[in-house]
């Protein structure tokens, strides 16, 4: 009798339009979902509007055992003889947050153009990402974000006393820090602060102003810097 089987049928034939109804809805949402991962650049924060500049500098050997080695960087080879090096010049805000990867009406590097940037950020995937991330919330193009970055790194005498270093070494922060500022008088302990992640010696930043002209570190910045008595700093290859 049909009539006895469209009886058990029946809760499979509304599943099934539930489901449908499921899909259409899932499938109608979908865009709406999928529109913040569409979106490339940070609607809230504003190309230019920012208080101060970080000028980060890295340990090239540090970085080299992370991930440097991994993406064949050339800073990484034995014989490059490389210590501190930019790692980025970025915008920051007076309460210890930054801005990134705002929108800009500014054309970004070509791939020409990302290239020449290689000998200052070591390959042109970096250039691009430190234009990305962090240029284009300067409110500058990108070839003046670039020459920005080299006349910041082009300020800061970098201590030679590092380019000495053939083996690995448990060092105290603050004596970084003393080495900066002897080679740089126009710094002092509260206008830089060290990362050592895990223990070992990353990277020294120093807080500058719009200008570059060295400043002291926000608060929020300060509390975030390396606090060991002493880290471990790999030797140059």
């Amino acid at each position: 009798d049909f009539g006895e089987w469209a009886v058990y049928k029946r809760p499979d034939a509304l599943r099934k339009e539930k489901m449908q109804r499921l899909i259409a809805l899932v499938t109608a949402l979908l865009p709406i979902f999928a529109a913040p991962a569409a979106a490339q650049h940070n609607t809230q924060d504003r190309a230019g509007a920012f208080d101060s500049y970080l000028l980060a500098l890295s340990w090239i050997p540090a970085y080299c055992a992370e991930d440097g080695d991994e993406r064949d960087d050339p800073r990484c080879r034995d014989g490059a003889g490389l210590g501190w090096a930019v790692h980025g010049l970025w915008p920051q805000y007076d309460d210890g947050g930054w801005p990134e990867y705002c929108a800009t009406t500014l054309r970004d590097p070509s791939r020409r153009e990302t290239a020449e940037q290689s000998a200052l950020f070591g390959s042109s995937g970096s250039a691009w990402h430190q234009w990305n991330k962090h240029g284009r919330c300067t409110g500058l193009s990108a070839a003046n974000y670039y020459r920005l970055v080299q006349t910041a790194l082009d300020r800061v005498t970098l201590p030679e006393v590092f380019g000495g270093i053939t083996r690995e070494l448990s060092v105290d922060p603050d004596v970084v820090e003393a080495a900066f500022i002897e080679a740089n008088p126009g710094l002092t302990r509260d206008r830089m602060v060290t990362t050592c992640p895990g223990g070992e010696m990353v990277e020294l930043r120093i807080c500058l102003s719009r200008s570059l002209e060295p400043v002291d570190c926000a608060p929020a910045l300060t509390r975030r810097e390396c606090s060991r008595s002493s880290a471990l700093f790999r030797p140059v290859r």
